[in-house]
């Protein structure tokens, strides 16, 4: 009976707390940014952007990235002030713009 009526105070806090929350309009703040997908892939990213961020990779890092996402003579890589490394590279025979961030995600213009 004692575990029952704990039970049941504990239900009744709980239930008077996160009603007082929804009254007073207080919900969660969004998070801001990307969010990683459940299962992370080599094959995907989880921006379809550039996110900003201190990028730790070396431009060697940076180039093998890159090709490895099936870009070849990769060039003219310079990290911005956003942390993303910027440059040009081939892909299915034609030049684009490539960025890669913090992350790992690859992006073609």
């Amino acid at each position: 009976m004692r575990k029952f009526t704990l039970a049941a105070l504990t239900l009744a806090l709980a239930f008077d707390v996160s009603s007082g929350l929804a009254q007073s309009g207080q919900n969660p703040p969004a998070q801001s940014g990307p969010q990683n997908p459940a299962i992370k892939t080599d094959e995907s990213n989880n921006s379809s952007m550039p996110v900003k961020g201190a990028n730790s990779f070396s431009m060697s890092e940076a180039r093998s990235h890159i090709m490895r996402k099936g870009y070849t003579h990769v060039s003219g890589l310079k990290k911005d002030n956003d942390g993303v490394w910027r440059g040009t590279a081939m892909k299915a025979g034609q030049q684009v713009s490539v960025s890669i961030d913090y992350q790992g995600n690859v992006i073609a213009n």
